[in-house]
């Protein structure tokens, strides 16, 4: 079982979008058993597709196309899956009518090329698309699947999640085959090779199955890939393996999935109706602004404090001016005080604070461009902690904000602090 992906568009190729659809496809096939083996992506050239369909029709059992297929010239899957497969487009009732009512609900009167998103190969079948105009179209050839859909993701996503992998499992009676399972733990605090070192004999934790480390600026994503031949033991051996991987490394695992540390945060806090405030100078901004990217933040979010320069730090807040003339604003004082004071004026149960270099400039030997103290203060104590991130200032920025919120989680869960 073979699957291929294609995806269309010189937006892709040039890098003004960045082409999360592929990863999308490629996590819930493999879920699916069905393995994607081959991800491509072409510009919108007719013989280009062309080609990659003719690769697809000798080498893979199911393509998944995706863009293309929106009202103007530049959009060529239709056209050329006529082509391709030498058939003829016709016109779709009940798509002309969903594409009428979307322009009608909105008060705007339909222009005429969008009529030509109700028209689909004449030996296709239509995957509808419930959040946009342009239908997703299916092709079978041979006991080959073809498979057009928009690129747009949220129209994309759901048509994947409830009609084409439904189709495909019937289609191919993948109930009957070996099943595929996958689960991502979230780690933050840690780095790739460190965390490799503590889990030790890799071989020894999965036997068989598969575990990808996935580094990035804020954290590293552990991907646990197992193969069983059902899903019971599929699901045990996800659970073994996990539980392997919690025992050597759980102090440092915050979420599964796609959870952020802001929602995870979020959740301890409203469940325990306990009040956060900030404090921040070199994050700008940043910790509030993902605490209240949350839905409900504001039951446990009271409020920040962006006290950038030191006049602000003392006006605004209330930091000792002795404490700035002596130590600095990025020190181990200045961030002690600057969450003291924030958590008092507020009365937060919690307060976090950021002060540092976030670069490029403005470093010393004494104090380098990505020193950054972290303060931390509730009801009985308060310290501050003192990382070295590098000299990039947005991969600074992002380091700060998310070392913070890991401070707050492992105070929150009664987790050592000191990393």
């Amino acid at each position: 079982m073979k699957a291929k992906l294609i995806s269309i568009g010189d937006e892709i190729l040039i890098g003004q979008i960045i082409n999360t659809n592929a990863a999308f496809i490629g996590e819930r096939f493999y879920s699916a058993g069905i393995p994607v083996l081959k991800n491509t992506v072409i510009g919108d050239e007719e013989n280009i597709l062309m080609e990659e369909l003719s690769d697809s029709e000798m080498n893979y059992d199911v393509t998944i196309i995706t863009g293309g297929l929106g009202p103007t010239h530049d959009d060529i899957t239709k056209p050329v899956l006529v082509k391709y497969f030498n058939d003829k487009l016709i016109s779709d009732t009940k798509v002309l009518e969903h594409v009428r009512n979307i322009f009608l609900s909105r008060n705007i009167n339909m222009p005429l090329v969008n009529e030509a998103q109700a028209l689909i190969p004449s030996n296709s079948k239509v995957i509808w698309n419930s959040n946009g105009t342009a239908p997703g179209i299916l092709i079978v050839k041979d006991k080959k699947v073809f498979v057009a859909l928009p690129g747009v993701p949220y129209e994309m996503k759901p048509m994947i999640d409830e009609q084409v992998i439904p189709f495909l499992i019937k289609f191919f009676d993948l109930n009957n085959k070996l099943i595929h399972r996958q689960k991502t733990l979230l780690t933050t605090g840690m780095g790739e090779s460190s965390l490799n070192e503590l889990l030790g004999n890799i071989s020894e934790l999965i036997g068989e199955s598969k575990l990808a480390f996935l580094p990035s600026s804020s954290g590293v994503r552990l991907r646990i890939n197992v193969t069983e031949e059902n899903e019971s033991e599929a699901e045990d051996k996800l659970f073994l393996i996990e539980n392997k991987i919690r025992d050597k490394i759980g102090e440092f695992i915050f979420g599964e999935g796609e959870i952020d540390l802001e929602n995870v945060i979020g959740q301890i806090l409203k469940e325990r109706n306990l009040k956060l405030a900030l404090a921040e100078s070199c994050t700008g901004g940043r910790i509030s602004s993902r605490i209240v990217s949350v839905p409900g933040s504001s039951e446990y979010y009271l409020g920040g404090v962006c006290t950038y320069s030191n006049e602000m730090k003392i006006s605004i807040l209330g930091v000792n001016e002795d404490t700035l003339n002596k130590f600095g604003a990025v020190s181990k004082e200045t961030a002690t005080e600057l969450a003291e004071c924030v958590r008092k004026i507020t009365d937060a149960d919690y307060a976090i604070s950021t002060t540092g270099i976030a670069g490029p400039t403005g470093g010393t030997e004494e104090k380098p461009v990505g020193l950054v103290w972290i303060g931390f203060a509730d009801r009985k104590s308060s310290y501050a902690q003192k990382f070295l991130f590098g000299n990039n200032r947005e991969i600074n920025i992002q380091r700060s904000s998310q070392r913070a919120l890991d401070i707050l989680r492992r105070e929150l869960l009664g987790i050592k602090t000191e990393y």
